[in-house]
């Protein structure tokens, strides 16, 4: 399981966290061998994919949580089994739980 957290229309770049955590196969492939082919719908690009520094994951999921209250709290109780606001602190912990990874493409998007 994966959710698109954020997706940058200028730079290409989508933000994914890992629905199953560390144990996530593709994410132990990506950390393995980080470069990917991404295709999301009729995109289909290469890509460089880098996990995110917690504190950089926590500032993701703020933005997350600010653009998506609902489906933050529902991602949230789904991940880690609670129900979580949006404060600092509470994004500091699915931060910490839950790995995030930037697919940054190899070459601009048209």
């Amino acid at each position: 399981v994966l959710e698109v957290v954020r997706h940058d229309q200028k730079t290409g770049v989508y933000i994914i966290a890992s629905g199953w955590g560390e144990k996530a196969d593709w994410l132990r492939n990506i950390e393995r061998t980080p470069d990917v082919t991404v295709q999301s719908g009729r995109e289909h690009f290469d890509a460089k994919a880098v996990r995110l520094p917690v504190a950089e994951a926590a500032r993701e999921f703020a933005d997350y949580t600010k653009r998506h209250p609902a489906a933050a709290r529902t991602l949230a109780r789904f991940l880690i089994g609670e129900r979580l606001s949006g404060s600092e602190e509470n994004c500091q912990r699915l931060a910490e739980t839950i790995p995030l990874v930037a697919l940054r493409p190899n070459a601009p998007i048209p």
